[in-house]
């Protein structure tokens, strides 16, 4: 996401946020500098882990993501999300603490209304992307792709993958069917700087590449709902067998065009071309 999206503000003072496992997550040093006005509140956050967490031997309720400092370079830092984060407040005695836990409800908030009424999402993912400058077309089928994709990982859930690197594993699966390619080449072919650990390698798709993306997705939704895989292994079977139908519709496409589906191109940069050619 962009810089804007990445920081938020808080009584004009910036919280640098990330997007995380589907919901944002805070910069606890960042909270601490706001609600102390301490001139070192790594020092200060880490009076309040020791006394908190480590004494009182509490679990932590935070995870360390990479998050972009000062410099420009990006560095491994303590990240809550809304409801760890009111945790952290309520444990700093401020008179910016009932503010700052009015503020974090807001924000979780909006996330549950997100959550509860899909349609709020997607419309936010809409303006996101024009802001972003991709074009109308391209941003309903990226739309529509979200909502194959969030319908996949829902069947996935009720098929009993759990964990993070499964739901990853799966999707490469996916995808080296569809296009050839992992998710890791793929991203080399595209160009992207592989220490932006975030980027999503959809929103760097041709119109093409994304048609035969979502087919896949949605082919293995069917397939596994069809044959009632369950489990990883199941579901890693019907995944490469989802991704073939999307790589032999694929393969038909290039041998009749004779062109590649997958390439370096993006959406943003065809469209900056484009617009090249009419000036």
């Amino acid at each position: 996401m962009e810089t804007k999206n990445k920081l938020i503000v808080f009584q004009g003072k910036n919280i640098r946020r990330i997007w995380y496992n589907d919901e944002w997550w805070f910069s606890v040093v960042d909270i601490v500098e706001i609600l102390t006005g301490s001139p070192k509140p790594r020092q200060y956050w880490g009076k309040i882990k020791e006394r908190e967490f480590f004494q009182l031997k509490l679990s932590p309720i935070w995870v360390q993501l990479k998050l972009q400092a000062t410099d420009g370079k990006y560095y491994a830092t303590d990240c809550a999300n809304t409801e760890m984060a009111l945790r952290i407040v309520q444990s700093i005695p401020s008179k910016k603490a009932e503010p700052m836990k009015k503020w974090l409800a807001k924000v979780g908030y909006e996330r549950v209304l997100e959550i509860e009424n899909p349609e709020l999402a997607m419309h936010r993912a809409k303006e996101y992307y024009k802001l972003k400058g991709y074009p109308k077309e391209w941003i309903e089928k990226r739309l529509r792709s979200i909502a194959i994709r969030k319908d996949l990982t829902d069947e996935w859930s009720d098929r009993g993958i759990k964990e993070k690197m499964e739901f990853a594993i799966l999707t490469d699966e996916i995808n080296k069917a569809t296009f050839d390619v992992s998710i890791k080449e793929y991203k080399q072919i595209k160009n992207l700087n592989p220490k932006f650990k975030n980027q999503n390698l959809r929103d760097h798709m041709t119109d093409l590449e994304l048609i035969f993306n979502m087919l896949g997705e949605a082919s293995t939704k069917e397939i596994a709902k069809a044959k009632d895989a369950k489990g990883f292994d199941e579901n890693k079977v019907v995944a490469k067998v989802g991704g073939a139908i999307a790589g032999d519709a694929r393969k038909q496409l290039e041998k009749n065009t004779g062109k590649k589906v997958v390439s370096k191109d993006n959406a943003k940069q065809l469209t900056k071309k484009e617009k090249k050619k009419l000036k």
